[in-house]
């Protein structure tokens, strides 16, 4: 594991819920290949409840249909990692969590899973603030821990810039 990701992990998180509770702001979280890990790494934060209400950890594509409210027809055309499913999993944990901010991740972390065309290591992040909704794809390299630990780092710092 590479120790810069999970040490920039550790202090970004802060960073992070100090701005949003500055701008007065609420966060939610949707995940699928990250598993968890950003909302592991928002409470570690002492007095992250101020601003961070909650999370989905939407591994299955009916979990995000059903709790996120992605449309299947969208997961079957353009499947579960793509551009158009992480954005509407960030719109649905703002509209599941009664949030202004999101965050969501949907990608391959490995070892197995990939393809030509969305090989091991393919993220989307997508996320959603006052101002809009943005999303960016990466294509990361290292262990099933280190994607996900990059992926997460990844999803904050769009989250940052976007804020």
């Amino acid at each position: 594991m590479d120790p810069y990701i999970l040490h920039d992990l550790e202090e970004i998180a802060p960073d992070l819920i100090d701005m949003l509770r500055e701008k007065g702001l609420k966060l939610s979280s949707a995940e699928s290949c990250t598993g968890g890990n950003i909302a592991h790494h928002l409470t570690l934060v002492a007095g992250c409840s101020d601003v961070y209400r909650g999370g989905a950890v939407t591994y299955s594509n009916a979990a995000k249909s059903s709790l996120l409210g992605v449309p299947s027809s969208i997961i079957e055309e353009k499947g579960a990692v793509s551009e158009e499913v992480v954005i509407a999993m960030a719109k649905g944990a703002c509209k599941a969590f009664g949030t202004e901010c999101a965050v969501a991740t949907s990608g391959i972390a490995g070892p197995g899973g990939g393809t030509d065309s969305k090989p091991v290591g393919t993220v989307w992040v997508a996320v959603t603030t006052p101002g809009g909704t943005y999303s960016e794809l990466y294509h990361l390299g290292g262990t099933r821990p280190e994607i996900i630990d990059k992926a997460s780092l990844l999803a904050f710092r769009l989250l940052l810039n976007h804020l």
